[in-house]
């Protein structure tokens, strides 16, 4: 199934070009008092609200894909959680582009481990406001993956069972010296889209195509058969180190072909089984 938040936090069923409102799914989410327990509601939630949605799907409303806000499927990550230089391909580009490297040594995955983005997500059709317009600012697309239960030391072949839903994902970047938490943290820089994709969905997420336009121009075409650390190992590697929450993203890494965006460009994105989600990219 494919779920989506729109407009005033609105829930919605993806089929095909039209969105059908199933809010009334929400009522199934257990009402907890304060604090509330770390995690994303919501998925904590989903396959109880995609039972109620799958009942609600013949009576509500109904409204093009095109006529919405689309926001991060994911309301309330405790981590979304980024992984760098995971594909070889990228660490032979970071090293060649000065503007990428800034004479640093490039490594892989292996070497730099994990990094924490900020938690608040948004969604495609809030956009991405750029900072910092006298520096590059480039795309980075990729794979996600959802946490759906708490997932502590997993184990490598366990790995998937703890996937709720996978997404599309844009790792925006500000390039310079300083750490890769504080330069991808960003406001806005965390993008998460167009919607959610039940786990049940995706047969096998090392084997899902994936690409960015800017405007009519290819980008980044890949797929994430080329990862470093498969999506296994990064559920497996980043438990042993955070506890994972209902929620909580990883983002999976970026292939070669990062660039720069500007104000009043358009980011294509598509990754298969999942479709594809259009950000605009604004001025701060």
């Amino acid at each position: 199934m494919k779920i989506c938040r729109f407009n005033d936090d609105r829930l919605g069923v993806v089929e095909g070009d039209e969105i059908i409102d199933v809010t009334g799914a929400l009522e199934v989410i257990p009402v907890s008092g304060w604090p509330a327990p770390p995690g994303d509601a919501l998925i904590a939630n989903l396959d109880a609200i995609c039972a109620k949605a799958a009942d609600l799907v013949g009576s509500g409303d109904r409204h093009a894909v095109t006529d919405v806000t689309l926001k991060s499927p994911v309301a309330n990550p405790t981590k979304v959680i980024g992984a760098p230089v995971n594909y070889y391909a990228h660490q032979e580009e970071s090293i060649q582009d000065e503007g990428v490297s800034f004479g640093r040594e490039i490594k892989t995955i292996d070497h730099y481990g994990l990094f924490l983005k900020s938690p608040v997500l948004v969604g495609a059709g809030e956009g991405v406001d750029l900072h910092f317009t006298d520096r590059r600012n480039d795309h980075e697309v990729e794979v996600s993956m959802i946490i759906g239960k708490t997932a502590k030391n997993v184990s490598y072949d366990s790995a998937l069972d703890y996937v709720a839903a996978y997404s599309i994902g844009l790792d925006m970047t500000v390039r310079g010296t300083e750490e890769r938490s504080l330069r991808k943290a960003i406001d806005s820089y965390s993008v998460l889209g167009p919607w959610l994709v039940t786990a049940d969905e995706i047969a096998d997420p090392d084997k899902l195509d994936f690409s960015i336009h800017v405007g009519e121009e290819e980008r980044q075409n890949s797929n994430t058969d080329k990862l470093i650390f498969d999506c296994k190992k990064l559920i497996e590697y980043g438990s042993s180190f955070y506890t994972l929450y209902p929620g909580d993203v990883i983002m999976t890494g970026t292939p070669e072909g990062v660039g720069p965006v500007v104000p009043g460009d358009t980011m294509h994105c598509y990754c298969e089984g999942i479709g594809n989600m259009d950000v605009a990219v604004r001025t701060a």
